[in-house]
């Protein structure tokens, strides 16, 4: 045997040895995290090098990586640990299609040898696209290098509870994902609007997931206004506002999250623009509203009716049959991890009874009901949830709104710094945001006009009236501005 051969065949022992242990790794990972989140984020690391004390695991995304290191790390290092005695250090990166040779010859070596390894023991590993019960693995929300914004694999079509109120809006969601290879499309673009926390977050992150579980080829996007707007301004800074244009006009579905939130003329226009070319080149859109496209009056009219042209489904606020539904099903997925964790009929008839607002609400209480079960084991009575849940219940005290929270809120929502809002500068860019924030503060808290001036960068309390009066003469005849003051008061207040 030459010395080459002898070399190969150490690194084919040593690959081997790898896998093995690798595959070990895994296993004990399916077992502490649980299958559906073992397939989410670890179905598609890979082990790219093992060398002395340093072993290097692959991701395809840089979400993935973030969320890993985030929410997994220790659990990873901790099975990684029992396998690999000889690894002091786990690095994390994302890897690049292809990538170098070593690395490439070594993660195909390792998935090959843990194919067989697996096979040996019974063990199922992920593929590196899985097919999941509710979502596909890896949380894949960048495309082309566009990044996108998370999508929560809770929020899937099996996770989310259909009523009266809802069905229309489902059947429509359901109905793009099912059909978003076929032409003609059916319902482009598709536009949900509901007032917070009744589901359209949810299910446009379902339909991001059915896609990718139906389609895995598809480019998916999922934005919030917010992000499109911020990705809009760095291109624009950047100097690379045409790749902008060309990435988000390449994909094959765009979803748009919060769209009153999407502010400033230039951004309007450039997704008029996108909007236009992904629907005359039969690509999907789907938007999610605090409002119906008639009223996002900060909108140009031909955008308008273009997303008025498609389906406009409302999501109306839960009965009180659809809130039973969505509470029993709460319960129902706290106790398939905890058998222990009980809800009586009239404990959940107590929630739904109360609790009217939105299906956020419920969630809150019932993850709250099953904390208190589960870290001091006193049963769920009515009286009990009535306790833990009381500031949850309408006619108790409002959230406590601070100065700080409006400054904060309104320097990150007109994009000007909290120095500016608290400087002496006059230019109409900063002088109504602070307005608006001092029209709030006095509106949400109870501060006094002096009290607010001298938060307000030193004021005399007379600027403060004056701004005050203002808003207020404006709001007789702007609908414009009493529907952002609007959104600003519901997300302060949430």
């Amino acid at each position: 045997m030459s010395a080459e051969q002898l070399i190969d065949g150490k690194e084919a022992q040593t690959n081997k040895k790898t896998s093995e242990s690798w595959s070990k790794v895994q296993k004990r990972l399916r077992t502490k995290v649980g299958e559906d989140v073992f397939n989410s984020w670890f179905g598609r690391m890979e082990v790219a090098e093992l060398e002395g004390g340093r072993m290097n695991l692959s991701v395809p995304t840089k979400f993935l990586k973030n969320w890993i290191d985030n929410h997994y790390r220790t659990d990873l290092e901790e099975c990684c640990a029992q396998e690999f005695k000889t690894v002091e250090q786990i690095e994390l990166f994302v890897r690049r299609p292809g990538g170098d040779r070593k690395s490439t010859a070594m993660r195909e070596s390792v998935q090959h040898q843990a194919t067989l390894f697996a096979e040996s023991q019974q063990t199922s590993i992920a593929g590196s696209l899985p097919d999941l019960p509710g979502a596909p693995a890896g949380a894949r929300t960048e495309y082309a290098g566009f990044e996108g914004s998370p999508l929560d694999p809770k929020y899937t079509f099996e996770t989310f509870v259909v009523g009266g109120s809802n069905r229309l809006a489902h059947a429509a969601a359901c109905q793009v994902s099912e059909t978003l290879m076929e032409r003609p499309l059916r319902f482009n673009p598709l536009y949900i609007h509901s007032s917070v926390g009744l589901g359209k977050t949810h299910l446009l992150h379902a339909i991001a997931w059915d896609v990718r579980r139906r389609h895995p080829s598809a480019q998916v996007l999922y934005l919030t206004a917010e992000r499109f707007r911020y990705r809009f301004v760095e291109a624009l800074k950047s100097r690379d506002a045409l790749a902008f244009k060309e990435t988000l006009r390449g994909i094959d579905i765009l979803l748009i999250d919060d769209m009153e939130f999407l502010h400033g003329e230039k951004t309007e226009q450039e997704f008029d623009h996108t909007l236009n070319s992904l629907l005359d080149s039969g690509k999907q859109v789907v938007v999610a509203s605090a409002r119906a496209p008639s009223q996002l009056e900060s909108l140009d009219p031909r955008m308008r009716s273009r997303l008025a042209g498609g389906l406009v489904t409302e999501i109306c606020p839960l009965d009180y049959e659809l809130r039973l539904k969505v509470l029993a099903k709460r319960a129902e997925e706290k106790r398939a991890t905890d058998p222990s964790f009980q809800l009586t009929e009239d404990v959940i008839q107590f929630l739904a009874s109360k609790l009217t607002e939105s299906g956020r609400e419920l969630d809150g209480a019932v993850t709250r009901l099953y904390a208190a079960c589960h870290l001091t084991g006193t049963p769920i009575t009515v009286d009990t949830a009535e306790h833990i849940i009381r500031d949850l219940m309408r006619g108790m005290e409002p959230k406590r709104i601070k100065i700080d929270d409006i400054l904060k809120l309104v320097s990150k929502h007109y994009g000007i710094s909290r120095n500016d809002i608290l400087s002496q500068r006059r230019h109409r860019s900063i002088v109504w945001p602070r307005q608006i924030g001092m029209y709030l503060s006095k509106k949400l808290t109870s501060r006094s006009l002096p009290e607010i001036g001298r938060r307000f960068g030193g004021r005399d309390h007379t600027t403060v009236l004056h701004a005050i009066r203002k808003i207020e003469k404006q709001l007789d005849d702007n609908t414009q501005l009493k529907d952002e003051l609007d959104d600003l008061k519901r997300l302060l207040n949430n």
